[in-house]
């Protein structure tokens, strides 16, 4: 494929991972209204509480993905999932 059938796949893979990992992350239950009884996030919480001795420790994995589900990306993870999506974009293009 040409380069200029990359480059369409590259923008289209940023942009559609941009939109849905928003989504994705409430879909397992991280939400704005906090992390969802019953879902793949509460549990997640439920294995980092206990690894932890009974709290999910500031700056991990499921706190930051709740920030995320609660506030939304910001710009260092914007760009960071757009450039995953750009490059599964890109080579799905090929």
């Amino acid at each position: 494929m040409g380069l200029g059938v990359m480059i369409i796949g590259a923008v289209a893979g940023a942009g559609g991972a941009i939109v849905l990992a928003p989504a994705a992350l409430g879909a397992v239950g991280f939400t704005a209204a906090g992390i969802a009884a019953n879902t793949m996030a509460a549990g997640m919480m439920a294995a980092a509480a206990t690894a932890n001795g009974g709290a999910v420790a500031a700056g991990s994995t499921v706190a930051l993905l709740q920030s995320i589900g609660a506030a939304g990306l910001g710009a260092a993870a914007t760009a960071a999932v757009g450039s995953a999506g750009a490059a599964v974009g890109s080579v799905g293009a090929e």
